[in-house]
């Protein structure tokens, strides 16, 4: 915890020290002729959203690679500078990216960039709780729900068109194609959920960001850790969660990309110890998409293969 506060620390200090006075940030160059909007997106599941919307309009660059946690991240010198030089920072708010929210907030109040939060934008009503008490009232993996994430494009295409209305007409048709297939993906979604047996559509995984998948396609959600990966699992969570896995009978758990197996492991070491077996399902895909060109490295082909690998693992 003191570490990651001295982080913090240095970012505030070296985000001041490269901020200067407003007075000093020079306005985009203009030669006659419109350059593409400087775009960061902070995950890749807005980027990836931006990329269809916008298309070759922006100049896009995706802060949080494959692998990586958006809770846990802290910001780089090089990555202030980005900021600093973007036109439009996208990122998802709710305290996902924990530890740049403070630095992106500072950024969008000096004025010189504007910064939106999806996910803050969207109708509290519409969000899942999370820990009120601890200042975290909502759960920030909205995109786990697909009618959520539809509402995100207006955000995105309403961002853009203020920012670019020459190319509004654009984004608004671009938006509309893409609705269609995220339409066609909750579709798909809501079907695949059905070939698992009522009492085995249950979700265990090592930390809560499912919340959503759960709620929107009617699966029960267990977790060892909490919805933000920097709350540890102890003994105690482990073995709880085990008992439930042997008296719920639940066929497989599963890994994610961005955090350690090693929890689940000791999960499936507790059910055995109980004189079960339960196997590892698979991998999934919750904070960040896999490779750029693979069929996870788009937001649809991660949340199929999610979908796919669910089913695969409980349909039995």
């Amino acid at each position: 915890m003191l570490m990651r506060m001295l982080s913090l620390i240095v970012v505030a200090i070296i985000f001041l020290a490269a901020c200067g006075p407003a007075a000093d940030v020079a306005p985009p160059a203009t030669d006659g002729a419109a350059s593409p909007l400087r775009v960061v997106a902070t995950t890749q599941q807005i980027a990836d959203m931006v990329q269809n919307i916008a298309q070759d309009r922006v100049e896009l660059t995706t802060l949080l690679g494959p692998g990586l946690d958006p809770h846990s991240y802290v910001a780089t010198e090089g990555d202030l500078q980005t900021f600093q030089q973007a036109d439009l920072i996208l990122y998802n708010g709710l305290q996902l990216e924990a530890q740049l929210e403070r630095v992106l907030k500072q950024i969008g109040e000096r004025g010189q960039v504007r910064t939106v939060a999806v996910a803050e934008q969207l109708d509290a009503q519409l969000l899942l709780q999370w820990e009120p008490e601890e200042g975290k009232p909502y759960d920030p993996h909205i995109w786990n729900d697909v009618q959520l994430w539809i509402k995100v494009t207006d955000i995105v295409r309403d961002t853009l068109s203020e920012l670019d209305p020459d190319n509004a007409a654009l984004y608004a048709a671009n938006t509309a194609a893409y609705v269609t297939e995220l339409e066609a993906l909750h579709t798909y979604l809501l079907a695949e959920v059905e070939r698992i047996p009522e009492t085995q559509r249950i979700l265990v995984t090592a930390h809560d960001a499912f919340g959503y998948l759960g709620h929107a396609y009617g699966l029960a959600v267990e977790a060892v850790q909490g919805i933000s990966t920097t709350s540890e699992a102890s003994v105690g969570d482990i073995q709880a969660l085990a008992t439930l896995i042997v008296e719920r009978n639940v066929p497989a758990i599963f890994v994610e990309s961005t955090i350690s197996p090693r929890t689940i492991e000791a999960v499936q070491q507790a059910v055995r110890a109980q004189g079960r077996e339960v196997a590892i399902g698979g991998e999934l895909y919750s904070d960040a998409m896999g490779e750029p060109g693979t069929p996870t490295g788009t937001y649809i082909g991660m949340m199929r293969h999610n979908m796919d690998t669910i089913v695969a693992a409980l349909a039995q």
